[in-house]
């Protein structure tokens, strides 16, 4: 399959316009390229944590977009064969119309062509073994270096949606799971994406973990991980569903049985969990919680003592905040 990348180079301020433009003539899923920083609310939704190294803002942003080439040679937009000519030729005339009254910058449009483009593998460039304390994360497309053997290794793989745990968030939850993990831990991971934290609770020493997610996804890329880190299945129970919502996905996931229960997850779906995840958690039951950015720790300490819990500890990196606390025995 071969595919004609439209790339127009404009300023940060135009990039929504020229989107929306362009999407009425039948262009669709904008790839943007530009240095402006995240905002707390873009980062507590994404939990980006696969990002080149930032750099100055520089207010240039490049919008390209994607067209399928037909054996023909021709191009399909919003339901018509076009050549690449005229196609170019209509971007072109939409930018300069906009130009009449809003600033594009340059408004230069570059045209090229590629084979099958991996989306799902790009992301790999920006990924690389790293250390989390004294754990090694590698990724299987990576050799563990000399030095490293006899380190604790983690081997992940974090999928097309899932973490890696480069992310502040992830450490902050992985820390607290050292100081409780036992040999007889029970572990409830919500929201477990690439199963990171209860892989890593199993290689502590729990005694077996049960991981819920929404997205199906999660349970290859969960399977997948723990094949590569030598977790028997047996040891790590997986179900998809909204452990808020769905009784029966409540019911499944049982009452009263885990020792640990950690959810790295944003805060305001922290505040509707935590009453529920309450009656999951034994007597005495620890809960860990993260994926709170710094403006919303007293949102998420405020519902979890609403929920009868005593908080044992706030922990911090970055802008991010994990909250740990206690089940009454």
């Amino acid at each position: 399959m071969k595919w004609v990348r439209f790339k127009i180079k404009t300023v940060t301020e135009a990039e929504d316009i020229i989107v929306s433009t362009l999407y009425d003539i039948g262009l669709e899923g904008a790839q943007i390229e530009d240095k402006v920083p995240l905002t707390a609310l873009e980062k507590e939704q994404m939990f980006v944590d696969i990002l080149p190294e930032a750099r100055e803002d520089d207010g240039i942003a490049y919008l390209s977009f994607y067209v399928e080439k037909k054996e023909d040679g021709s191009l399909e937009v919003a339901g018509e064969s076009v050549d690449v000519d005229t196609l170019l030729e209509r971007i072109r005339g939409e930018l300069e119309d906009l130009r009449q009254y809003c600033g594009i910058g340059e408004g230069t449009v570059e045209v090229d062509e590629t084979e099958d483009i991996d989306w799902i593998n790009n992301w790999k460039q920006y990924f690389h073994q790293f250390y989390i304390d004294d754990i090694l994360v590698i990724p299987s497309w990576e050799e563990v270096r000399p030095e490293d053997r006899g380190k604790t290794v983690l081997h992940i793989d974090p999928g097309t949606a899932f973490g890696t745990g480069m992310h502040e968030t992830t450490q902050l939850c992985i820390r607290q799971l050292r100081k409780y993990i036992t040999p007889e831990t029970e572990l409830l991971d919500v929201g477990t994406g690439s199963g990171i934290l209860s892989i890593l609770s199993l290689m502590f020493g729990a005694k077996h973990a049960v991981g819920t997610d929404l997205d199906v996804c999660a349970e290859e890329a969960v399977a997948q991980n723990c094949e590569a880190n030598g977790i028997v299945p047996e040891r790590f129970e997986m179900m998809i569903g909204n452990i808020i919502s769905d009784k029966a996905v409540q019911d499944r996931v049982g009452y009263g049985r885990y020792d640990i229960v950690v959810a790295n997850i944003l805060a305001d779906v922290l505040v509707t969990l935590t009453p529920v995840i309450v009656d999951q958690l034994k007597p005495g039951g620890i809960y860990i919680t993260s994926g709170i950015i710094d403006d919303k720790e007293e949102t998420v300490v405020e519902a979890v003592k609403a929920a009868g819990l005593t908080v044992e500890e706030v922990t911090y990196q970055g802008e991010w905040v994990s909250v740990t606390a206690r089940k009454g025995r």
